[in-house]
């Protein structure tokens, strides 16, 4: 049998709670979000917000969003690029389409950029019903769907709505809640008032449709290893 390991992609949550501070909480979110302009893996796919800060955390991410500037990379002021292809482009825009439609609110962006090239404009949409496509699909582009919840279970359910289970976000203040939610949440890595998690010395990977096994760390080495058990009889065993 041949030994492997895969990544399969994900779908990640941003959990943000009542208790955040929201300040970290946007600059995290930029950050899991805007790598590579959301083509990543690792990338913050679902912002699940409790309702009580839902409308101002939604208001301040637009804010840091719909201020990036977007150019081609020649130029030095350029904070947002193209995404790899016209397919990539088109895939996002029906995806936030789609949420639009199914009552959703562009709080900035929500369209390509007209001109030459793979340009989408950092989007923010509010209000995303979670029964909507973008919550379930990997969006790999500059687009942040936010939905809201109003209990810790809540939370944890929409988290786990997912096939894929690669990595995942907390933010509170309250590290007894992270030991809580990361007991239930199933992903493979958790961010706790992080929006950048990945680690050469930790291991990555993730469950469910994510992958298999693990990359990085002691643990990825032990992906391709054998463990072998040796039984040696004591010489002293009937003296």
């Amino acid at each position: 049998m041949l030994r492997t390991s895969t990544e399969l992609g994900g779908n990640a949550p941003f959990i943000v709670f009542e208790d955040a501070d929201l300040d970290k909480a946007v600059e995290g979110a930029m950050a899991a979000k805007m790598r590579n302009m959301g083509e990543a893996c690792t990338a913050a796919n679902r912002f699940l917000v409790h309702e009580s800060v839902a409308q101002e955390f939604t208001a301040k991410f637009a804010a840091a969003m719909g201020a990036l500037a977007i150019g081609r990379g020649t130029d030095p002021a350029t904070q947002v690029g193209p995404l790899i292809d016209a397919g990539a482009r088109d895939d996002v825009h029906a995806l936030v389409t789609a949420a639009i439609d199914a009552g959703a609110t562009a709080v900035t962006g929500g369209s390509p950029v007209a001109g030459a090239g793979y340009f989408y404009r950092p989007t923010v949409l509010g209000n995303v019903p979670n029964n909507a496509e973008i919550l379930r699909q990997e969006i790999f582009g500059p687009v942040a769907p936010v939905t809201t919840f109003s209990t810790e279970e809540d939370a944890i359910h929409l988290a786990n709505a997912s096939e894929y289970g690669l990595a995942s976000y907390v933010y509170s203040r309250d590290v007894n809640r992270l030991l809580r939610v990361a007991e239930q949440i199933e992903f493979g890595m958790v961010g706790f008032n992080a929006g950048i998690i990945s680690n050469a010395a930790a291991p990555f990977g993730g469950v469910k449709q994510s992958g298999l096994g693990r990359e990085g760390g002691s643990e990825g080495i032990a992906e391709y290893t054998t463990t072998q058990y040796i039984g040696i009889a004591d010489p002293y065993a009937g003296r």
